[in-house]
């Protein structure tokens, strides 16, 4: 695996940044523009870390191919080549760029990259470009030679498609080489699931708790005023920096240091988001994804520590790994670590059994590389580590906190390995807010609201073919979470004439009276079903 040391990463001026990404936005070196160049077959092999479908497309030259091949497939491109689309002499002075002397005496010199740049599409439908080690742009399964980040995000692929449970550093099938401990890595499927959870809400401060190659910094920046970025790795913070600048962002403000350490004597942020390293492993050898704590203390650790470092109302994001432990439920496990004073949202998306899990991280660190008998011992290390814990499994997911200050927190943890609609950073929102609804709403004063149906729920019956009456009737969200939810005769109907015109109480007694029922108790025993539609999204309360 290329890699420049920290002195050799570009250090570019602000006018040489401009000229270099206008140069990029001129060719067409967007997402959208790769994809027109190289076809779908090609475009989609890269992200499987298959380059060679792309470099026949791109033989031809032409200024978007030149920039495809100097800095998405890390090849050296003649010296005219490059100079006919950017201003080769100022990104050598500033070291985007390195000479590549000819193979013989008098032959055309070359030049190539020195860092990964790779297109990246917002969600606004913006023109990011996402910097990182050469050949550390992760993509799916061929790990660090793929593709990942050209396109994925404002769009409603699930992530799980996109290996959620981790960015490989990769080494599965890419042929690169070893990763370096602070080697720095592009956009994988663990990035862009959390940018994608990001709630969109404008805030004044940020935080992108170990920021690597600056993504979430990236997204933050389009409703925060000020962005924070921290991590224990100073190149990582050297390629947050040439990310925004790259992508025409605000420059952000720069702290290194482990954890909150670097922000201790700050001010408390509005949206905190974290991709830690949240690797189980018996031992941190990558600063990029081994926490060098032990088990799932790493996760532990932020979600308990996230509630002094959050303004009133601000919310804390972070992927995490955690333990399924012998005679434990996990979810209790993960609910014990949320802090007082915040409301909790915990989804977990995957789980791995500890063969799984070992053998995934250690060919990402290329271990598999280094003979049977070195890979043997690493496993059996692995499988000692979990044994001695207790630890059957590793699960993946989401966790979202809300400082409330409440004095009854919702906390709510989940298993939801199902396709959900990206982005849901509105889907989140919303739930806090009708958790703040629900918690503040007696049973009464919930008779006396007005509800909406969500947009996109459809009903669907089950029965016997020819039945008078389905067996049980299912709404389904076709939005969102996609979440369904089994109704009885009286829910369906409740639901199906909420349009935000009648208060739930004469909704029920209008259905007590179809239905031959008492209205009265309709009222009393309806209530708790009303509350579960609303918590799982599927009746939104009127506010007036």
């Amino acid at each position: 695996m290329a890699r420049v040391s920290t002195d050799a990463l570009p250090e570019p001026t602000t006018e040489s940044t401009r000229r270099v990404r206008e140069a990029l936005g001129a060719a067409g070196f967007t997402a959208d523009g790769l994809l027109d160049l190289l076809g779908a077959p090609a475009y989609a092999a890269l992200a499987r870390g298959e380059t060679v479908p792309a470099l026949r497309a791109t033989r031809d030259g032409g200024p978007l191919a030149t920039l495809t091949r100097l800095f998405l497939l890390q090849q050296a491109v003649p010296y005219r080549s490059a100079r006919a689309v950017l201003p080769v002499d100022a990104l050598l002075a500033d070291r985007w760029l390195e000479r590549v002397p000819g193979p013989a005496e008098g032959a055309e010199e070359s030049v190539s990259a020195t860092v990964d740049v790779r297109p990246y599409s917002g969600p606004e439908g913006q023109d990011w470009w996402v910097v990182s080690d050469s050949g550390c742009a992760v993509g799916g399964a061929g790990g660090a030679g793929g593709a990942g980040g050209l396109r994925v995000s404002g769009d409603s692929r699930d992530p799980g498609d996109a290996r959620e449970s981790g960015e490989p550093g990769g080494q599965g099938g890419s042929g690169a080489g070893r990763p370096g401990a602070d080697v720095v890595l592009g956009v994988g499927g663990a990035s862009t699931t959390l940018a994608g959870i990001m709630v969109p809400t404008p805030v004044d401060r940020a935080l992108d708790l170990g920021a690597g190659s600056g993504i979430q910094a990236l997204h933050a920046d389009r409703f925060a005023t000020h962005v924070t970025a921290t991590d224990l790795n100073p190149r990582a913070l050297r390629f947050t920096r040439l990310t925004l600048a790259l992508s025409g962002a605000a420059e952000p403000e720069l702290r290194e240091g482990s954890l909150f350490e670097p922000v201790a004597d700050a001010e408390p942020y509005d949206l905190i988001v974290s991709n830690p390293p949240f690797v189980i492993s018996p031992g941190a050898r990558l600063t990029y994804r081994d926490g060098g704590m032990a088990g799932d203390d790493m996760c532990r650790h932020l979600v308990e520590q996230a509630a002094r470092h959050l303004a009133p109302g601000g919310y804390c994001q972070l992927l995490a790994n955690w333990e399924h432990q012998e005679g434990a439920d996990w979810r209790d496990r993960v609910r014990s670590w949320v802090p007082p004073g915040c409301d909790a949202w915990i989804v977990q998306r995957e789980v791995q059994d500890v063969t799984q899990y070992a053998e995934l991280w250690l060919r990402d660190a290329g271990d598999h590389r280094d003979g049977a008998a070195a890979y043997a011992a690493r496993y059996d290390a692995w499988l000692d580590e979990f044994a001695a814990r207790g630890t059957k499994a590793v699960g993946f997911g989401w966790v979202t906190l809300r400082r409330t200050d409440a004095e009854s927190p919702s906390v709510r943890a989940e298993e939801w390995p199902h396709p959900v609609e990206q982005p849901l950073g509105e889907v989140i929102r919303t739930h806090f807010e009708r958790q703040d609804f629900l918690r503040r709403t007696s049973d009464a004063a919930l008779l006396e609201y007005r509800f909406l149906l969500a947009d996109e729920v459809v009903q669907e019956q089950v029965g016997a073919p020819g039945a008078e009456d389905p067996e049980y009737v299912v709404l389904r969200q076709n939005r969102g979470m996609r979440r369904a939810t089994t109704v009885d005769t009286v829910g369906a109907g409740f639901a199906g004439v909420c349009d935000g015109t009648l208060t739930a109480g004469r909704i029920l007694d209008a259905i007590g009276q179809l239905l031959g029922e008492d209205p009265a108790e309709l009222r009393a025993r309806t209530p708790e079903s009303i509350r579960l539609l609303v918590e799982q999204g599927f009746l939104a309360p009127v506010q007036d």
